[in-house]
Protein backbone atom coordinates (compact mmCIF):
# COMPACT_ATOMS: atom_id res chain seq x y z
CA UNK A 1 0.00 0.00 0.00
CA UNK A 2 1.00 3.60 -0.46
CA UNK A 3 2.97 5.19 2.34
CA UNK A 4 1.20 8.51 1.88
CA UNK A 5 -1.50 9.07 4.47
CA UNK A 6 -2.82 12.44 3.37
CA UNK A 7 -3.70 12.18 -0.33
CA UNK A 8 -7.41 11.70 0.47
CA UNK A 9 -7.45 13.15 3.98
CA UNK A 10 -11.03 13.84 5.07
CA UNK A 11 -12.55 12.49 1.85
CA UNK A 12 -15.06 9.67 1.49
CA UNK A 13 -14.77 6.86 -1.05
CA UNK A 14 -17.17 4.10 -2.05
CA UNK A 15 -15.78 0.81 -3.37
CA UNK A 16 -18.40 -1.65 -4.61
CA UNK A 17 -17.55 -5.32 -4.28
CA UNK A 18 -14.88 -4.62 -1.67
CA UNK A 19 -15.03 -7.55 0.72
CA UNK A 20 -12.20 -9.53 -0.92
CA UNK A 21 -9.77 -9.64 -3.83
CA UNK A 22 -9.24 -6.54 -5.94
CA UNK A 23 -12.02 -4.58 -4.26
CA UNK A 24 -10.63 -5.19 -0.78
CA UNK A 25 -7.16 -4.17 -1.95
CA UNK A 26 -8.57 -0.94 -3.42
CA UNK A 27 -10.44 -0.10 -0.21
CA UNK A 28 -7.33 -0.61 1.92
CA UNK A 29 -5.15 1.33 -0.53
CA UNK A 30 -7.49 4.32 -0.42
CA UNK A 31 -7.69 4.15 3.39
CA UNK A 32 -3.89 4.03 3.64
CA UNK A 33 -3.85 7.21 1.53
CA UNK A 34 -6.19 8.96 3.96
CA UNK A 35 -9.69 8.14 2.73
CA UNK A 36 -12.71 7.12 4.75
CA UNK A 37 -14.31 4.20 2.94
CA UNK A 38 -17.75 2.67 2.48
CA UNK A 39 -17.46 -1.09 1.94
CA UNK A 40 -19.99 -2.97 -0.18
CA UNK A 41 -20.59 -6.69 -0.63
CA UNK A 42 -22.96 -9.58 -0.06
CA UNK A 43 -21.22 -11.14 2.95
CA UNK A 44 -21.71 -9.27 6.21
CA UNK A 45 -18.87 -11.08 8.00
CA UNK A 46 -16.27 -10.25 5.35
CA UNK A 47 -17.56 -6.68 5.14
CA UNK A 48 -17.06 -6.28 8.89
CA UNK A 49 -13.50 -7.58 8.60
CA UNK A 50 -12.61 -4.97 5.98
CA UNK A 51 -14.27 -2.21 8.02
CA UNK A 52 -12.18 -3.25 11.02
CA UNK A 53 -8.99 -3.22 8.93
CA UNK A 54 -9.74 0.30 7.75
CA UNK A 55 -10.51 1.54 11.24
CA UNK A 56 -7.18 0.08 12.35
CA UNK A 57 -5.63 2.59 9.95
CA UNK A 58 -7.42 5.34 11.91
CA UNK A 59 -9.94 6.02 9.15
CA UNK A 60 -13.72 6.02 9.28
CA UNK A 61 -15.50 3.13 7.62
CA UNK A 62 -19.02 1.82 7.08
CA UNK A 63 -20.52 -1.09 5.18
CA UNK A 64 -23.61 -1.69 3.07
CA UNK A 65 -24.47 -5.35 2.54
CA UNK A 66 -26.58 -6.01 -0.54
CA UNK A 67 -26.47 -7.98 -3.78
CA UNK A 68 -26.51 -6.23 -7.12
CA UNK A 69 -29.14 -8.16 -9.04
CA UNK A 70 -31.74 -7.51 -11.66
CA UNK A 71 -34.11 -5.66 -9.33
CA UNK A 72 -31.57 -3.65 -7.34
CA UNK A 73 -32.72 -0.22 -6.22
CA UNK A 74 -29.68 1.70 -7.42
CA UNK A 75 -31.04 5.05 -6.23
CA UNK A 76 -31.52 3.73 -2.68
CA UNK A 77 -27.95 2.41 -2.57
CA UNK A 78 -26.53 5.75 -3.70
CA UNK A 79 -28.74 7.57 -1.19
CA UNK A 80 -27.40 5.39 1.64
CA UNK A 81 -23.83 6.13 0.59
CA UNK A 82 -24.36 9.87 0.41
CA UNK A 83 -26.48 10.27 3.56
CA UNK A 84 -24.52 12.39 6.05
CA UNK A 85 -21.38 12.51 3.91
CA UNK A 86 -20.29 13.83 0.50
CA UNK A 87 -18.67 11.18 -1.71
CA UNK A 88 -15.47 12.30 -3.41
CA UNK A 89 -14.38 8.99 -4.97
CA UNK A 90 -16.56 6.21 -6.40
CA UNK A 91 -15.05 2.89 -7.54
CA UNK A 92 -17.24 0.44 -9.51
CA UNK A 93 -15.57 -2.91 -8.86
CA UNK A 94 -18.50 -5.26 -8.18
CA UNK A 95 -18.66 -8.30 -10.43
CA UNK A 96 -20.69 -11.49 -10.64
CA UNK A 97 -18.82 -14.70 -9.86
CA UNK A 98 -19.69 -17.15 -12.63
CA UNK A 99 -16.32 -18.92 -12.60
CA UNK A 100 -16.35 -20.68 -9.23
CA UNK A 101 -18.86 -22.59 -7.13
CA UNK A 102 -22.35 -23.57 -8.25
CA UNK A 103 -22.47 -20.80 -10.87
CA UNK A 104 -20.10 -22.77 -13.09
CA UNK A 105 -22.96 -25.19 -13.84
CA UNK A 106 -25.22 -22.44 -15.21
CA UNK A 107 -25.85 -22.00 -18.92
CA UNK A 108 -24.07 -19.35 -20.94
CA UNK A 109 -27.28 -17.31 -21.05
CA UNK A 110 -27.71 -17.50 -17.28
CA UNK A 111 -24.10 -16.50 -16.66
CA UNK A 112 -24.33 -13.62 -19.12
CA UNK A 113 -27.47 -12.34 -17.41
CA UNK A 114 -25.70 -12.31 -14.02
CA UNK A 115 -22.60 -10.63 -15.41
CA UNK A 116 -24.63 -8.03 -17.30
CA UNK A 117 -26.69 -7.08 -14.25
CA UNK A 118 -23.79 -6.83 -11.82
CA UNK A 119 -20.81 -5.78 -13.95
CA UNK A 120 -22.60 -3.54 -16.43
CA UNK A 121 -26.00 -2.33 -15.23
CA UNK A 122 -24.79 -1.59 -11.71
CA UNK A 123 -21.74 0.35 -12.88
CA UNK A 124 -23.75 2.40 -15.36
CA UNK A 125 -26.64 3.15 -13.00
CA UNK A 126 -24.45 3.96 -9.99
CA UNK A 127 -22.07 6.10 -12.04
CA UNK A 128 -24.89 8.17 -13.49
CA UNK A 129 -26.62 8.65 -10.14
CA UNK A 130 -23.53 9.51 -8.12
CA UNK A 131 -22.07 11.47 -11.05
CA UNK A 132 -24.96 13.92 -10.93
CA UNK A 133 -24.41 14.47 -7.23
CA UNK A 134 -20.70 15.01 -7.79
CA UNK A 135 -21.48 17.39 -10.63
CA UNK A 136 -23.70 19.44 -8.32
CA UNK A 137 -20.77 19.66 -5.84
CA UNK A 138 -18.38 20.60 -8.62
CA UNK A 139 -15.90 17.81 -7.95
CA UNK A 140 -15.37 14.07 -7.82
CA UNK A 141 -13.66 11.08 -9.42
CA UNK A 142 -15.17 7.83 -10.70
CA UNK A 143 -13.09 4.77 -11.62
CA UNK A 144 -14.56 1.73 -13.35
CA UNK A 145 -13.03 -1.73 -13.78
CA UNK A 146 -12.70 -3.11 -17.30
CA UNK A 147 -10.60 -5.95 -18.77
CA UNK A 148 -7.46 -5.68 -20.87
CA UNK A 149 -8.53 -8.34 -23.39
CA UNK A 150 -11.90 -6.72 -24.09
CA UNK A 151 -10.21 -4.54 -26.70
CA UNK A 152 -8.51 -7.51 -28.37
CA UNK A 153 -10.86 -10.45 -27.83
CA UNK A 154 -10.36 -13.89 -26.32
CA UNK A 155 -11.76 -17.16 -27.66
CA UNK A 156 -14.33 -19.17 -25.73
CA UNK A 157 -17.49 -18.62 -23.71
CA UNK A 158 -15.80 -16.65 -20.92
CA UNK A 159 -13.87 -14.52 -23.38
CA UNK A 160 -17.03 -13.63 -25.29
CA UNK A 161 -18.98 -12.90 -22.11
CA UNK A 162 -16.40 -10.69 -20.44
CA UNK A 163 -15.35 -8.95 -23.65
CA UNK A 164 -18.98 -7.91 -24.18
CA UNK A 165 -19.56 -6.78 -20.60
CA UNK A 166 -16.24 -5.11 -19.89
CA UNK A 167 -16.06 -3.65 -23.39
CA UNK A 168 -19.39 -1.97 -22.63
CA UNK A 169 -18.01 -0.48 -19.40
CA UNK A 170 -14.89 0.79 -21.14
CA UNK A 171 -16.96 2.51 -23.83
CA UNK A 172 -19.36 3.89 -21.22
CA UNK A 173 -16.42 5.35 -19.28
CA UNK A 174 -15.33 7.44 -22.27
CA UNK A 175 -18.85 8.79 -22.80
CA UNK A 176 -19.56 9.53 -19.13
CA UNK A 177 -16.26 11.41 -18.88
CA UNK A 178 -17.57 13.77 -21.56
CA UNK A 179 -20.95 14.09 -19.87
CA UNK A 180 -19.51 15.04 -16.47
CA UNK A 181 -16.54 17.16 -17.56
CA UNK A 182 -14.95 19.36 -16.45
CA UNK A 183 -16.00 18.99 -12.81
CA UNK A 184 -15.89 15.17 -12.48
CA UNK A 185 -13.22 12.86 -13.87
CA UNK A 186 -14.13 9.35 -15.07
CA UNK A 187 -11.50 6.72 -15.88
CA UNK A 188 -11.23 2.95 -16.16
CA UNK A 189 -8.62 0.40 -15.10
CA UNK A 190 -8.38 -2.70 -17.32
CA UNK A 191 -6.63 -5.49 -15.38
CA UNK A 192 -4.90 -8.36 -17.07
CA UNK A 193 -4.06 -11.64 -15.36
CA UNK A 194 -4.58 -10.88 -11.66
CA UNK A 195 -4.06 -13.58 -9.03
CA UNK A 196 -7.42 -13.49 -7.27
CA UNK A 197 -9.53 -16.48 -6.19
CA UNK A 198 -9.67 -18.14 -9.60
CA UNK A 199 -5.99 -17.57 -10.29
CA UNK A 200 -4.92 -19.12 -6.99
CA UNK A 201 -6.34 -22.49 -8.03
CA UNK A 202 -5.84 -22.31 -11.80
CA UNK A 203 -4.35 -25.30 -13.61
CA UNK A 204 -0.64 -25.43 -14.52
CA UNK A 205 -1.62 -24.61 -18.11
CA UNK A 206 -3.29 -21.41 -17.03
CA UNK A 207 -0.48 -20.54 -14.64
CA UNK A 208 1.92 -20.74 -17.58
CA UNK A 209 -0.37 -18.74 -19.82
CA UNK A 210 -0.88 -15.99 -17.26
CA UNK A 211 2.83 -15.46 -16.87
CA UNK A 212 3.60 -15.84 -20.56
CA UNK A 213 1.12 -13.19 -21.71
CA UNK A 214 2.74 -10.48 -19.57
CA UNK A 215 6.02 -8.84 -20.51
CA UNK A 216 6.91 -8.92 -16.82
CA UNK A 217 6.44 -12.72 -16.84
CA UNK A 218 4.32 -12.89 -13.69
CA UNK A 219 0.78 -12.74 -12.38
CA UNK A 220 -0.48 -9.35 -11.35
CA UNK A 221 -1.59 -8.95 -7.73
CA UNK A 222 -4.72 -7.16 -6.47
CA UNK A 223 -2.42 -4.48 -5.03
CA UNK A 224 -1.09 -3.71 -8.52
CA UNK A 225 -4.61 -2.79 -9.57
CA UNK A 226 -5.34 -0.97 -6.31
CA UNK A 227 -2.35 1.35 -6.65
CA UNK A 228 -3.41 2.33 -10.15
CA UNK A 229 -6.98 2.99 -9.04
CA UNK A 230 -5.73 5.12 -6.17
CA UNK A 231 -3.58 7.17 -8.54
CA UNK A 232 -6.41 7.72 -11.03
CA UNK A 233 -8.73 8.89 -8.24
CA UNK A 234 -6.11 11.19 -6.71
CA UNK A 235 -5.09 14.80 -7.44
CA UNK A 236 -1.90 13.38 -9.00
CA UNK A 237 -4.06 12.36 -11.99
CA UNK A 238 -5.90 15.69 -12.18
CA UNK A 239 -5.33 15.96 -15.94
CA UNK A 240 -6.21 12.33 -16.71
CA UNK A 241 -9.80 11.85 -17.86
CA UNK A 242 -11.74 9.43 -20.06
CA UNK A 243 -8.84 6.97 -20.17
CA UNK A 244 -8.56 3.18 -20.13
CA UNK A 245 -5.41 2.21 -18.21
CA UNK A 246 -4.26 -1.38 -18.69
CA UNK A 247 -2.64 -3.04 -15.68
CA UNK A 248 -1.14 -6.20 -17.13
CA UNK A 249 2.64 -5.89 -16.96
CA UNK A 250 2.72 -5.12 -20.67
CA UNK A 251 0.80 -7.26 -23.14
CA UNK A 252 2.97 -9.97 -24.68
CA UNK A 253 1.15 -10.45 -28.00
CA UNK A 254 3.61 -13.10 -29.15
CA UNK A 255 2.26 -15.40 -26.43
CA UNK A 256 -1.47 -14.88 -27.03
CA UNK A 257 -3.41 -18.11 -27.41
CA UNK A 258 -6.15 -18.68 -29.95
CA UNK A 259 -7.54 -21.90 -28.49
CA UNK A 260 -10.92 -21.83 -26.81
CA UNK A 261 -10.60 -21.22 -23.10
CA UNK A 262 -11.40 -23.84 -20.52
CA UNK A 263 -11.77 -21.20 -17.83
CA UNK A 264 -11.17 -17.51 -17.45
CA UNK A 265 -8.40 -15.50 -15.87
CA UNK A 266 -10.34 -12.64 -14.31
CA UNK A 267 -12.01 -13.79 -11.11
CA UNK A 268 -14.99 -11.47 -10.95
CA UNK A 269 -15.90 -12.88 -7.56
CA UNK A 270 -13.37 -10.40 -6.18
CA UNK A 271 -16.09 -7.84 -6.67
CA UNK A 272 -19.57 -8.79 -5.52
CA UNK A 273 -19.10 -10.95 -2.44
Amino acid sequence: MTTSGSQFQGKWAVVTGSTEGIGRAIALELAAAGANVIIHGRNAGRASEVVAAIRALKREAASIVTAFGQDTDWASFVEQCWTGRPIDVWINNAGADVLTGDATQASFSEKLSQVWNVDVRSAIALSRLTGQRMLARGQGAIVNIGWDQAAHGMAGDSGEMFAASKGAIMAFTKSLAKSLAPAVRVNCVAPGWIRTKWGQTASPEWQTRAQGESLLARWGEPEDVARTVRWLASPDAAFVNGQIVEVNGGRNDAQNHGAHDRGQHRDTSTGNS
